[in-house]
């Protein structure tokens, strides 16, 4: 089942550039070992050592966050979009 993800910059030394790359899973984490098979060093930046999401990692499925819905057993069905979105820190003092 495919789905777009779109790739922020700092990821897309794994995309070879690309701004968002096809992948397929008919979950959040399915959807991440495919990316990791395609784009080999992604995950380790999307996923801790415990294979949940890093906490400066945010990942959305049709804009959703998937924190607010059931994080990597989320599901996903053909034609969805996923955005990678690392948090930024930072402001005044």
């Amino acid at each position: 089942m495919p789905v777009t993800v779109k790739v922020p910059t700092p990821l897309r030394k794994f995309t070879a550039g690309a701004e968002s790359v096809q992948g397929s899973g008919d979950t959040v984490g399915k959807l991440v070992e495919d990316l990791e098979q395609r784009h080999p060093g992604i995950r380790e930046r999307l996923c801790d050592d415990q294979g949940k999401v890093r906490r400066f990692v945010n990942l959305y499925v049709n804009g959703d966050d998937i924190r607010f819905l059931q994080q990597l057993d989320t599901a996903l069905k053909d034609g969805d979009e996923i955005s990678i979105v690392p948090a930024i820190a930072g402001g005044a003092h």
